[in-house]
């Protein structure tokens, strides 16, 4: 099929779209069934029934949804661990990218330790 869509109008690349959309959900829906059917057939060769099968694994499926834990830290303020001696409002809590006076400071050859804030 040797199809030329730039000599097409708007309306007939549309209609064509619709076509093309039914055919892929008619094509999903033969496969789906026919997936169905093979599931089935291999289940009652086991003596099992599909309801069997699948109530065996909705639970590992609902188990593996809880396994996600989020970050204890995630959300909270982390206290300031590093303050420039230069300017006492600027602070560095150590993580992610080093502020520019951070670098500037390890540049000229002194200790990260130097700007430890005392608790």
């Amino acid at each position: 099929m040797n199809i030329k869509l730039n000599d097409m109008t708007v309306t007939e690349l549309r209609r064509l779209r619709g076509k093309v959309d039914a055919e892929l959900k008619r094509r999903d829906d033969v496969a789906r069934k026919e997936v169905l059917k093979q599931v089935k057939k291999i289940a009652a060769d086991h003596g099992v029934s599909l309801s069997d099968v699948l109530a065996e694994a909705k639970p590992a499926r609902a188990a593996r949804k809880t396994t996600t834990r989020k970050s204890a830290t995630k959300g909270k303020r982390v206290p300031v661990k590093y303050r420039n001696p230069a300017d006492s409002s600027q602070g560095w809590t150590g993580r992610g990218r080093k502020p520019r006076w951070v670098e500037e400071w390890l540049a000229g050859g002194k200790s990260l330790d130097d700007l430890l804030v005392s608790q």
